[in-house]
């Protein structure tokens, strides 16, 4: 047990020096601060004191722990012991010999001096062969997990479209016309540039128009009934038909326009809400490291290294990014990452780790009020959940049972009645099945974007 306190004085001694490197650079910045800037350091300044009495406490109490066991008697005095009483094989201490036996690992064997080793004994006994086949199916596990090197090459259909567009679309972005577009796709994390993700919106709405033309055409000289053959010609004047089709021209681009631009807006939400789902349990997991006196940097690859949190990993390998390529300081970095947030809970909590950093507060103590307020949200927002899908319930059994069984029967009367307008049997079928479906994906649909 002596080589466990020892590696804990040892870590005792390290913080204590960490502490007093903190405490002489404190003392530098003193002299050159303002008077703001004096009454921070001053405060760091008595926390770095309290620390360190706090660290030196430890470190006693681990050097009272240690145990010196008693040091071995010389070969002389044990050789002059052994002949008082009984001739026996002498050990001479000298160097042990060690002796490559397999892997590349070593056995150390006393020499005894009137004896001669055989090959035979110097060969590994049952123990040592069980680890050496232990260690090479280690080896070969290793082996076997080779990290592989994602390649990400550019999508073709994006690569055509900056090809045709590229020109326009730079314009646009130069002339800030979309700012707006360019800010949700860097909070959604979309692998695009503005320029790019411009031009694969000119191109599909281009797409559209053609798709929209081939629609049209189909409906202007067919029609879709329940009855088989379910495709027929229409028998309806050209003019009339026109009038009756023309709207599908303007609303597919329209539509596919509107939805790729408002796209990243979603995805930044969407990303945000789950960010959000994450942090609580995340600040948890900071303030039980934070504890240790670690780098703040540190935190967050803990963190990314844990992959408990796919959402808020982007956010902290973008951070550490910054940091060790971009040659940012921590506080920088911070400010930054708090701008290009979807989450505002996870801006909240870099714009306070920054000015705690800056003003050299309590880190523990920062990460565990941030978490327990965190917590208590999240609990509200599960009740509320529990609440809304309650609600939600007693909709659907309305809409989706109720309603249509209702509406149904009014058909069916209206039918045999001849009252109003009467239709087929399978044209009712036809209705409920489409409506019903309709209302499910409707529902379906509201309930994803609420979650």
């Amino acid at each position: 047990m002596i080589s466990k306190e020892f590696s804990q004085l040892k870590e005792s001694i390290l913080k204590q020096k960490k502490i007093v490197k903190e405490l002489i650079s404190a003392r530098n910045h003193y002299s050159q601060g303002n008077a703001e800037e004096k009454r921070i350091i001053s405060n760091h300044f008595k926390n770095l004191i309290n620390k360190l009495r706090e660290v030196n406490k430890e470190g006693i109490s681990h050097v009272y722990s240690v145990n010196i066991s008693k040091p071995l008697k010389k070969a002389s005095e044990i050789s002059v012991k052994q002949s008082e009483e009984k001739p026996q094989k002498i050990y001479e201490k000298k160097p042990l010999i060690k002796k490559k036996i397999h892997h590349q690992f070593e056995i150390s064997r006393p020499i005894i001096l009137d004896k001669k080793y055989s090959k035979k004994d110097m060969k590994p006994d049952k123990i040592e062969r069980e680890t050496f086949k232990r260690i090479d199916k280690e080896k070969e596990k290793l082996k076997k997990k080779k990290v592989q090197k994602k390649e990400e090459s550019v999508n073709s259909y994006v690569k055509f479209a900056n090809k045709l567009f590229s020109n326009v679309s730079k314009k646009l972005v130069d002339d800030r016309t979309f700012d707006t577009l360019e800010r949700d796709l860097i909070k959604a994390s979309m692998k695009f540039t503005p320029q790019e993700y411009l031009s694969t919106i000119l191109l599909s709405s281009i797409v559209s128009i053609f798709i929209a033309s081939f629609i049209m055409l189909f409906f202007l000289f067919f029609n879709i009934g329940p009855d088989l053959p379910i495709i027929t010609r229409t028998t309806e004047e050209f003019g009339t038909r026109i009038l009756k089709v023309f709207w599908l021209m303007f609303v597919i681009p329209i539509g596919t326009l509107i939805l790729m631009f408002f796209y990243p807006s979603i995805e930044k939400n969407s990303s945000g809400n789950k960010m959000d789902q994450e942090m609580p349990f995340a600040t948890i997991h900071m303030a039980a490291i934070s504890g240790s006196m670690i780098n703040p940097t540190k935190i967050f690859e803990i963190l990314i290294s844990t992959k408990e949190y796919p959402k808020l990993s982007k956010q902290f390998t973008k951070l550490i990014n910054e940091i060790n390529i971009y040659g940012y300081d921590i506080v920088s970095a911070l400010r930054n990452g708090a701008s290009n947030s979807p989450s505002k809970k996870l801006s909240e909590l870099y714009n306070g780790l920054a000015t705690t950093i800056n003003s050299g507060g309590d880190l523990p103590d920062f990460f565990e009020k941030r978490s327990e307020s965190l917590l208590f949200e999240y609990g509200l927002e599960k009740e509320k959940m529990t609440k809304a899908a309650e609600t939600f319930m007693d909709i659907y059994i309305s809409v989706v049972i109720a309603a249509p069984m209702i509406l149904m029967i009014l058909l069916m009367m209206m039918k045999v009645s001849g009252l109003g307008v009467s239709l087929s049997t399978q044209m009712i079928t036809l209705i409920m099945i489409i409506s019903v479906t309709v209302i499910n994906i409707v529902f379906l649909s509201f309930l994803e974007v609420k979650k």
